[in-house]
């Protein structure tokens, strides 16, 4: 993973709340918060919050619940604390989800959406997972599928590729879709302690009112835009055109709909 993967700052984090989480974001954060809910916690922490898409859908689910929300990077934190600044069951924490700064056997349930991918140790970051839990504690958390099965993704990278064809931004493929090897992910499981892991396949639709919305939601929300900038500092706009391009060549340039795939993983502590 390349230093500026995980770099959410600047404009990202309002465009990534405002474009990204209701296009890729949200089916996902109502079907994690609905398994943790069902396992009724009491005390839930969240890792990787983001700008709080599963913390408002745990919010909502879990009505007498604590939850401990937290994310490494301080912008995202912020955003998301200032949609939630009101509910008094929230604590909002900066924190490092490879050296958690919680006691042992603290929480009935960790939860974490799409950020295992961004951790440079993955077995440490299940470790730590771990360590919080209370015995028969659960950990839920989801990891997108390969880039071929989410064609917005897919098709944004192509269209890059072709506009920096020497050198062509892979963020997306490396990171976010760079972690779906479920034997894999089972086998670091199980060397950071865990027994029991069940794993499910869950579809669903990306939806947008244009491919403008798309290509903009992962041309300038997301870390794509830090390796396209990288490239070219004032390539930004024309790049985002680009990938609005090949999106309505594919899916039309009105209301657009594709397929997204992610992995979703149960474990007992």
């Amino acid at each position: 993973m390349a230093a500026s993967d995980a770099l959410f700052a600047g404009s990202i984090p309002d465009i990534y709340d405002r474009l990204l989480v209701p296009l890729i974001f949200e089916p996902y954060a109502s079907d994690l918060a609905k398994r943790v809910a069902e396992a009724k916690p009491q005390l839930v922490l969240e890792t990787a919050a983001g700008t709080g898409a599963v913390t408002r859908a745990l919010a909502s689910s879990l009505k007498d619940a604590r939850i401990v929300a937290t994310d490494l990077n301080q912008p995202m934190l912020d955003h998301a604390r200032s949609r939630q600044s009101g509910d008094k069951r929230i604590e909002w924490r900066q924190a490092d989800a490879l050296e958690l700064p919680f006691k042992d056997q603290t929480f009935d349930a960790v939860a974490c959406q799409f950020g295992l991918m961004f951790l440079p140790d993955k077995v440490q970051g299940y470790r730590e997972a771990r360590r919080v839990l209370k015995p028969s504690g659960r950990f839920f958390f989801s990891v997108w599928d390969r880039i071929s099965e989410n064609e917005f993704a897919d098709v944004v990278t192509q269209a890059l590729a072709t506009f920096f064809p020497q050198d062509p931004p892979r963020f997306l493929a490396r990171t976010p879709h760079g972690y779906c090897d479920t034997n894999r992910i089972r086998e670091e499981m199980s060397r950071a302690g865990f027994g029991t892991v069940s794993i499910d396949v869950v579809d669903a639709r990306s939806k947008a009112s244009s491919a403008r919305d798309v290509a903009v939601a992962y041309c300038q929300g997301t870390p794509l835009r830090n390796e396209i900038e990288a490239r070219d500092a004032t390539a930004l706009e024309d790049a985002t055109k680009q990938a609005e391009k090949a999106l309505a060549e594919r899916f039309g340039g009105a209301a657009v709909d594709g397929r997204i795939q992610a992995i979703v993983m149960t474990a007992i502590r």
